[in-house]
């Protein structure tokens, strides 16, 4: 069945109901940044759920877990940039990635004398914990994380057009990096029936609609100066670049993220409208436990780079700005600078 406008889509669902704690915190996020002139990019991870029930007991998902998204905002960090983080709820963060299942737990070891119980790391975890846990404290200290979490794609849609209305402000200094799964299709709100579908009435009968494109008002009308790039996802080779030129030319933004499911952590096409760059792990790459995000988003930062100095690039920071926060940025080797 055929989509209905991003107007209509927006008219018939409401926002959650956490939305004007979120948007303000997203308003004064991208505030104190701009404030300073940083670059911010908005990492979306994960994937949405589309609800069976408006009580919801039942929904359709697909199987990203934010591998991809959660990596890129780490390096994301070290290239500078403050992050909004717009993540599926429960899936894979910055920094805990790492841990995930009970690998955090394993590394801690408990004494208990008498009434004072102390928790210490074990003497062969520090070395994995240390570094993660350094690069997380300087993130926070410099403030150059914000969080916020969606479920529904309901839920994502209105939290994605709050951000573009804060990063509006950026100009070219904004960069969107659009790494959620997004679902394809949705059922209509008015025809999701209230309650549990319950068996006893049968297997339901379910027609999805196609959900709206919001690459068109995203790019033409909420952040029009953005630097913005969206990630096509195939299972047949022969679809993934004529897909992903298809979408650059139909919506006009600066990149598509081409992988296939089979190789996507190893193997990824950056198709812009002047080119493709493949970028493939080796073996040794692949043993190290080397991220292709990490030469993924080093890519995209060397191209934004590029973009502010076509199209002039943001305030440099104040000598002294954020001092405290910088320092202790800086005492990790992290480079955003900005007050809390």
């Amino acid at each position: 069945m055929a989509s209905g406008s991003w107007e209509e889509f927006f008219a018939v669902h409401l926002p959650p109901t956490d939305f004007e704690d979120n948007r303000t915190l997203l308003k004064e996020f991208c505030e104190r940044h701009d404030k300073y002139g940083n670059k911010i990019v908005l990492v979306t991870s994960g994937g949405t759920t589309v609800p069976l029930e408006h009580n919801t007991v039942r929904f359709v998902d697909n199987f990203s877990a934010g591998t991809r998204g959660s990596a890129s905002a780490e390096y994301f960090l070290e290239h500078g940039y403050a992050v909004i983080f717009m993540h599926r709820q429960k899936s894979l963060e910055p920094f805990t990635r790492h841990f995930s299942g009970q690998k955090l737990l394993d590394m801690l070891e408990i004494q208990e004398r008498g009434p004072n119980t102390t928790i210490t790391v074990r003497p062969d975890s520090v070395d994995v914990l240390a570094p993660v846990l350094v690069r997380y404290k300087a993130a926070l200290a410099a403030g150059a994380v914000l969080q916020v979490a969606f479920t529904s794609v309901s839920e994502y849609f209105w939290l994605l057009r709050a951000a573009c209305e804060c990063l509006a402000r950026l100009g070219p200094r904004a960069l969107l990096y659009l790494a959620a799964a997004v679902s394809d299709f949705y059922i209509p709100k008015d025809r999701v029936p209230t309650h549990k579908m319950q068996s006893e009435s049968g297997a339901p009968v379910i027609q999805l609609q196609l959900v709206p494109k919001m690459l068109a008002p995203l790019v033409n009308l909420w952040v029009p100066a953005a630097y913005v790039v969206s990630f096509k996802l195939e299972t047949d080779e022969s679809l993934l670049i004529p897909k992903a030129r298809a979408a650059l030319e139909k919506y006009k933004h600066k990149m598509v993220v081409a992988n296939m499911l089979q190789s996507r952590h190893h193997r990824v096409i950056l198709v812009s409208p002047e080119a493709s760059q493949e970028i493939v792990l080796t073996r040794e790459d692949i043993h190290a436990g080397v991220d292709i995000e990490s030469a993924i988003v080093s890519e995209i930062v060397r191209l934004h780079a590029e973009h502010l100095a076509g199209g002039g690039a943001g305030a440099a920071l104040p000598a002294g700005a954020g001092a405290a926060a910088a320092a202790a940025a800086a005492a990790a080797g992290w480079p955003p600078r900005s007050p809390r």
